[in-house]
């Protein structure tokens, strides 16, 4: 009995290997050829989206320093203290007197004849 199988699993692997068998696994040998090159693709494009975003990860932290380094710089300019020293050598100084209120005379003459 044992033998009788023995017999005919070697007739199987013979039946499996003759050519007319190969030619007909063909189109799914192709699949699976076609399903290697789509996960070796995805691969590359997963690794290649990676390093994009690490690059724009290292881009976005540069400019979030120059963006506070800059506006720090601005705001130690904006200071009352700093415009005078910068404005000094153009000759502009710091009001030593209150200043005038200029009215326009159409506003008054379009007041009084309103009324």
């Amino acid at each position: 009995m044992a033998e009788k199988k023995e017999k005919e699993f070697k007739l199987n692997w013979k039946k499996l290997l003759n050519y007319q068998s190969i030619v007909r696994q063909v189109p799914f040998l192709f699949y699976l050829a076609f399903l290697a090159i789509v996960y070796i693709y995805n691969g590359h494009m997963a690794d290649k989206t990676v390093r994009q975003i690490n690059a724009t990860a290292k881009d976005v932290k540069e400019l979030q320093w120059e963006y506070k380094s800059l506006k720090s710089e601005v705001m130690f300019r904006s200071k009352p203290s700093q415009l005078t020293k910068a404005l000094q050598p153009l000759g502009l100084n710091e009001l030593q007197e209150s200043p005038y209120v200029l009215k326009d005379s159409l506003e008054q003459y379009m007041q009084t004849a309103n009324k």
